[in-house]
């Protein structure tokens, strides 16, 4: 249970962000500033005393007849107890359900009780869809800032800009009314110096937006860097980290997010969209008590949220709801399964209406493809999956060692500047090619693009012969000049994106990761995908593609292959399977492309798992030493509970606390000389036999009201954890009854209990702490960072790498 950090003799949290209450059978006023209610605050009912004092009679009181502020409630960088939090919600629903029978306007209560949930839902859709468009609009525009300006109006992007012009559609991209900043500044846009100096304008631009963002992080909200989704499988997992999905996190995670996606550094908007979601699910959760008061509700709620947040990023509903029951939730029971797919539709439709791309799509990318693949190709396909693999387990050791490297050397001390060099390092390389210089997500929408007779790219430059054309459908023909530069430069921007990314992604600014990985994955894709179609083209009569490519025919398509190889490498780095290939199927919309997707995805996995098993959100979440059970991992280890259970052979005694014979006097003496989380109760100090497990922060908070609110109670009142008290003398200090706060059904495993059931008891009841028995006796106790310090251990890793409980 040892737990640093816990202040000695005081609840009060050193943060002042009421943005992660956690609030249990009080009701408070929530624009105060502290996250904890002040303990002085008037509680009717507490100032009566259960006997006369003075004529004999026992002077003893209940003292927490009704609920105090704060007692039930959690620490900062704590875990909740899923056990307790779930019973205390049954008791209010049974309550509640007794009471609908008695009015009508209990019966009205009863059923908005029930309505709230869902309404819960649709406010976490509206606002996060609204936002989702927000930041799409703003960083559409802002990117496009890094070129040029629109004359028309400067908060039209390159695009809206020329949609009133009368340019034709090959030259749509040179319309009048936008100019680059070499044809503003110096009236023309070609030669050398207009070209040095649209160069110049875009480093400034990306480093301003850059160093804008890290500033606002690091001056504001620390939370609100990196993807956020490493810290969100821990929250709802059941850690508390207060402030993560609060308000000020939620404001500057939005302006930041657009400004870093902005800057043309090697990250996405996707994953920071999911943290933003989860800030809205939980700062809407204030308006509904049954969600404010209970932390596994509000968990179930933040899983609706993620799926959401997933819902927006991707246009993809379906898969927005896979994603949070397959990768980010720990407790997902079919209730919260309706609700994600609710607000996954509120989100997506709020995201539609807004229309951020003005082509009536979800997504940049969204792409449609005409012809069915062939059996043949599923070798290529394969081969994706591979390169995807290898990218995702080459990607997660490199990027955790130098996050490694920055948590324990100076380089963590120096975020504005490690910002600063690699928009600068990023900028200076990405320019020149004109690949990298674009939005990550209009390159990943060019290389799914299926080219078509009026399509201008470089990768469209064919060799046409138009006498074999049918219709829409261009028959494979052979590469021009355009597509063999294209080819070149895509190559340069597949190296610089698999090495810069590493260096990205943990940095103090919001980054994603799914964007940069789809590219690296796509580009890969697409070169491949060109390079079997001109095998196709130029050896027709080869025994491979005699069968089912005939001359003239349009047989492969370059941009299936491009986003095989996205969701190969998303896959290879994040280790998803069915939601991966569902949000991929959403975002083409094609129903026949499942097989290959399937198939990359599931050898990317294969191949990644055979080289490291962890994800890279787990492998995060292990390197901050977060304390979270990994529910997939099987425990094959033949420990027992004493193995792992403290007080070791050679450690001091189990500190507990006797249920009749300890006063305030000596409570506060083990509260002050410990830091751990809580105390297991017992008859007394020879016998050991267990009465009950009473939480630190419950004692201390209970302690200090009673001092203040009740007469007579002084050090050497004696505390008592039972129903029933002995008549004391008239002279002796009042007694202090907190039966109340005592947990008398702790969960107790004897001392031969095999470990691997005790891990599972851990990780399907999400509990704390389980309590070590021997014949009766109380022998030790086994917390959940013990548990995964033991694993750790087994696995030859560091223990002490496991900082919370």
């Amino acid at each position: 249970m040892d737990q640093k950090g816990y202040r000695r003799g005081s609840f009060q949290s050193s943060t002042s962000d009421e943005d992660m209450l956690e609030i249990a059978g009080a009701s408070l006023d929530f624009s105060m500033a502290d996250d904890d209610p002040p303990l002085d605050r008037e509680m009717g009912g507490f100032s009566s005393y259960n006997g006369g004092g003075m004529n004999g009679t026992s002077t003893m009181m209940d003292f927490l007849e009704e609920p105090l502020p704060g007692v039930g409630t959690y620490e900062d960088f704590n875990t909740i107890d899923w056990v307790r939090e779930k019973s205390r919600d049954r008791d209010r629903h049974r309550e509640i359900t007794s009471r609908s029978k008695e009015s009508t306007w209990a019966l009205i209560h009863s059923v908005s009780d029930a309505f709230s949930g869902w309404l819960l839902m649709l406010l976490i859709g509206l606002l996060a869809g609204s936002l989702a468009g927000l930041i799409d609009i703003s960083a559409h525009w802002m990117t496009d800032l890094k070129e040029g300006v629109c004359l028309a109006g400067f908060w039209f992007n390159h695009e809206h800009c020329c949609w009133k012009s009368n340019t034709t559609f090959t030259d749509r991209d040179k319309c009048p009314e936008w100019k680059s900043w070499s044809q503003l500044i110096l009236g023309h846009g070609e030669g050398a110096f207009a070209y040095i100096l649209n160069y110049f304008m875009y480093v400034i631009w990306a480093l301003l937006f850059s160093l804008l963002a890290v500033l606002l992080v690091k001056g504001f909200a620390p939370y609100a860097c990196g993807s956020g989704i490493p810290e969100i499988k821990t929250i709802l997992s059941g850690f508390i980290i207060r402030g993560y999905l609060g308000k000020w996190t939620l404001i500057i995670k939005t302006i930041t997010l657009v400004l870093a996606v902005s800057s043309g550094l090697s990250l996405g908007k996707e994953g920071p969209l999911v943290h933003v979601a989860c800030c809205c699910g939980n700062i809407l959760c204030h308006l509904f008590t049954k969600y404010r008061k209970n932390e596994a509700k509000r968990r179930e709620v933040l899983s609706a949220a993620a799926a959401a947040g997933v819902s927006v990023a991707f246009g993809a509903p379906i898969g927005g709801v896979l994603f949070s029951l397959e990768e980010v939730s720990y407790y997902f029971p079919l209730k919260t399964l309706w609700r994600s797919f609710f607000a996954a539709l509120v989100a997506a439709f709020t995201l539609r209406s807004i229309n951020p791309f003005g082509n009536s799509r979800l997504v940049l990318f969204y792409v449609e493809f005409h012809m069915p693949w062939h059996l043949l190709e599923l070798v290529p396909f394969i081969l994706l999956g591979i390169f995807g693999g290898l990218w995702g387990a080459f990607f997660i050791r490199s990027n955790i060692a130098w996050c490694r490297r920055r948590k324990t050397t100076k380089l963590g001390k120096y975020p504005v500047l490690e910002v600063f060099v690699v928009t600068a390092i990023t900028a200076v390389l990405a320019f020149p090619n004109e690949y990298t210089r674009m939005s990550t997500s209009e390159l990943i929408s060019e290389l799914f693009n299926d080219c078509g007779i009026l399509d201008s790219s470089k990768l469209c430059e064919y060799v046409n012969d138009f006498n074999s054309t049918k219709g829409d459908d261009l028959p494979d023909r052979a590469a021009g000049p355009g597509v063999y530069t294209a080819m070149w430069q895509l190559a340069l921007a597949l190296i610089m994106k698999v090495f810069i990314t590493i260096f990205t992604f943990g940095m103090k600014v919001p980054s994603g990761l799914f964007i940069p990985s789809m590219a690296v994955g796509a580009i890969a894709g697409r070169l491949l995908g060109v390079a079997v179609e001109q095998l196709a083209y130029y050896h027709h009569d080869w025994a491979i593609f005699s069968g089912w490519c005939s001359q003239g025919a349009d047989c492969i398509t370059p941009g299936l292959y491009a986003m095989v190889g996205a969701a190969a490498c998303l896959g290879g780095v994040t280790r998803m399977t069915v939601s991966l290939v569902v949000i991929m199927f959403e975002l083409t919309g094609g129903l026949e492309y499942i097989v290959p997707l399937m198939a990359a995805a599931m050898t990317s996995k294969w191949v990644a798992d055979a080289i490291g098993r962890e994800g890279i959100y787990d492998a995060h979440i292990r390197l901050n030493g977060y304390p979270f059970l990994e529910a997939k991992e099987e425990f094959s280890h033949k420990t027992l509970a004493m193995d792992v259970m403290r007080p070791r052979r050679n450690d001091p005694p189990l500190t507990v606390i006797t249920q009749d014979s300890m006063t305030v006097e000596d409570v506060e003496t083990i509260i002050n000389e410990t830091t751990y989380s809580g105390y297991p109760v017992v008859v007394s100090r020879e016998s050991q036999r267990l009465v009950g497990f009473v939480l630190r922060r419950d004692l201390i908070i209970s302690i200090e009201n009673a001092r203040k609110k009740q007469d007579g109670i002084v050090s050497t009142s004696v505390i008592y954890f039972t129903d029933h008290s002995p008549p004391l003398p008239p002279s002796s200090p009042s007694m202090l009854k907190l039966r109340s706060i005592l947990d008398l059904s702790p969960f107790t495993v004897t001392d031969q209990t095999p470990m691997e059931i005790v891990v599972d008891i851990f990780r399907k009841l999400g509990l704390r702490q389980c309590l070590v028995t021997h014949n009766g006796k109380l022998l030790g106790i086994i917390t959940k960072k013990d548990v995964l310090k033991h694993i750790a251990q087994l696995a030859n890793q560091d223990p002490d790498s496991i900082l919370f409980n």
